[in-house]
């Protein structure tokens, strides 16, 4: 297990020193979160649509509750969170004799388990941290649900389930791409996320919430945010082996022990994530596949990968990005880069369908909003975002061709693909 210290550069590979309050950052505050400002909503009972025989409810929006589009797959989903410890990893920084602990979550098909509450898109005390960093005063009640219920029964279908690992950017959290979560946990994955903890807004279940600003805490470097992902890759071991990683003997949903198939896995990130996800599949083979999502590619090493990997690329571009070049010239297996026209870095991610949102209920101007997240439409955001990456994971973890990977598409007129 690697062992380098929580170190790394500044700017889009990771964090640098907090800025003032000023309207740009808090707005872009928001962008990441989903929610900018007092919406004065009151929170309100959420009920859900009829489900399609097997597949996921469509949840009812409630009055005031900004929503995530439903997964189209086949089959319901559930979610649980683990407390993770790495004790090959000391983290000074927590205190002495402390090691590295992390807040993940496992997605999955599940059991129809309509009485269990839907999972929220982010914790309360996280929530709640990530909205005072920005300085709103929002009702909690204002952040979307998620399709997935808390804890529900895992669908068994006769087989171990492919495994997809997820990385978020810096200063994020592990909700940040629920959208293409749910959507691969819809089609029969089993999905991990994990917050980076000291550049995450994460809750602990003692109720300790960290944030990329306490005083003093590490520079996350990508390496230190593979290092995350190659201990998740233990935990996944774990769980497919039937034992239980979480640290406090938390009771796990029916059926998730011996789920996993821990030798079809790949992983996927967003931004500084996207740029861990080439860091591990350069580092670790147990990783079959990996897909950036606007991934600098700053600040890891570089050598020959010789596995599937694709770029859906933005501001990070090769057009623009020198590291992101130097990163494609050495994939000697199977890559595609793909960039839609009209985004912006945090087009890929669910910014992309709350901030449209968000905007109609603040009369934030068009050109502010586009700013954001791009001209791409937040529909045509959602489908690119639910059709690639599944796509991708099919054909390289699953073995299903997909023509979508040729070239192009008339389903997706805006979406190049790059030489």
């Amino acid at each position: 297990m690697d062992t380098t210290p929580f170190t790394g550069p500044t700017g889009p590979s990771g964090p640098t020193r907090r800025p003032g309050p000023t309207r740009r950052r808090m707005l872009g505050t928001a962008l990441a979160l989903g929610v900018a400002a007092p919406l004065g909503l009151a929170s309100t009972a959420r009920a859900d649509a009829p489900a399609a025989p097997g597949g996921t409810p469509t949840p009812a929006p409630a009055p005031g509750r900004l929503t995530l589009p439903a997964p189209t797959g086949p089959h319901r989903i559930g979610t649980v969170a683990l407390h993770l410890r790495d004790t090959a990893r000391p983290d000074p920084f927590a205190g002495p004799g402390r090691y590295r602990e992390l807040m993940a979550s496992v997605w999955y098909p599940a059991r129809q388990a309509e009485e269990l509450p839907l999972a929220p898109w982010l914790s309360d005390g996280a929530l709640k941290a990530y909205l005072d960093d920005a300085g709103y005063r929002i009702p909690l009640s204002a952040a979307p649900l998620t399709a997935a219920r808390q804890s529900a029964p895992v669908h068994r279908p006769g087989h171990r389930l492919p495994v997809v690992v997820y990385s978020h950017g810096a200063h994020a959290h592990r909700a940040v791409n629920t959208v293409i979560v749910q959507e691969l946990a819809s089609h029969g994955y089993v999905v991990v996320t994990v917050d980076h903890t000291w550049d995450a807004f994460t809750e602990f279940p003692d109720g300790r919430v960290l944030t990329p600003w306490i005083e003093g805490a590490p520079r996350i470097s990508p390496n230190d945010c593979a290092a995350d992902a190659r201990f998740v890759l233990d935990c996944v071991e774990e769980l497919a082996a039937g034992r239980n990683p979480d640290v406090d003997g938390k009771a796990l949903p029916e059926g998730l022990l011996g789920a996993p198939y821990p030798l079809d896995v790949g992983m996927f990130g967003w931004s500084k994530g996207g740029s861990a996800t080439a860091a591990v599949l350069m580092a670790d083979r147990r990783v079959r596949a990996g897909l950036a999502l606007d991934g600098p590619m700053a600040a890891i090493p570089v050598t020959d990968l010789d596995r599937p990997f694709m770029m859906i690329t933005a501001e990070f571009g090769r057009d623009q990005n020198p590291n992101a070049v130097t990163f494609w010239n050495h994939l000697r297996g199977w890559h595609l880069n793909i960039q839609a026209d009209g985004v912006r870095h945090n087009s890929y991610g669910d910014a992309a369908v709350l901030m449209p949102q968000v905007a109609k209920e603040l009369g934030i101007p068009d050109q502010q909003l586009q700013e954001m997240v791009g001209t791409l439409p937040a529909d045509r955001s959602t489908r690119i975002q639910q059709s690639y990456p599944l796509a991708f994971f099919d054909a390289h973890l699953r073995h299903r061709r997909s023509a979508l990977l040729d070239g192009p598409s008339p389903r997706f007129p805006e979406v190049k693909y790059l030489p």
